[in-house]
């Protein structure tokens, strides 16, 4: 769920984005998205007007990944990606599925100890460091 301090962002017309930490057998889920400016990160995407945070967690991962989730707590405040878009990230459970990769050039699942070796696009570190120290 967005929190009180999110509200300003959404009156400002910014775009709000989710990622979803997809949590299974005490591993998290990580996508790769390619290019120059690639990294892991969350999957997720951004939400469509009359959508829910959580509405839209669900509908991308099952667009992106062929998973059904059940969306958990947030991982913490949004971050600032640019002046138009803030990322929200949400821990989930796997309800239906195995990941399917679609859209990212890898999926890999980290254990907690190992999220910090590898690198992580900026907007998402904040929530890297909210799941290892959220154990």
């Amino acid at each position: 769920m967005a929190d009180a301090a999110d509200s300003f962002w959404q009156s400002r017309d910014v775009q709000i984005v989710v990622g979803v930490a997809v949590v299974r057998d005490g591993l998290v889920l990580a996508a790769y998205r390619p290019g120059p400016d690639g990294g892991w990160e969350f999957p997720g995407g951004k939400v469509e007007p009359g959508e829910t945070d959580e509405q839209a967690a669900v509908r991308e991962l099952r667009e992106e990944l062929d998973l059904e989730i059940k969306v958990g707590e947030s991982l913490g405040p949004g971050v600032d990606i640019s002046e138009a878009y803030r990322l929200h990230v949400y821990r989930a459970v796997i309800v239906a599925g195995d990941p399917v990769l679609r859209e990212h050039s890898e999926l890999r699942w980290f254990a907690p100890d190992d999220l910090d070796e590898s690198d992580w696009l900026v907007p998402d570190r904040p929530f890297v460091r909210a799941l290892r120290t959220d154990r």
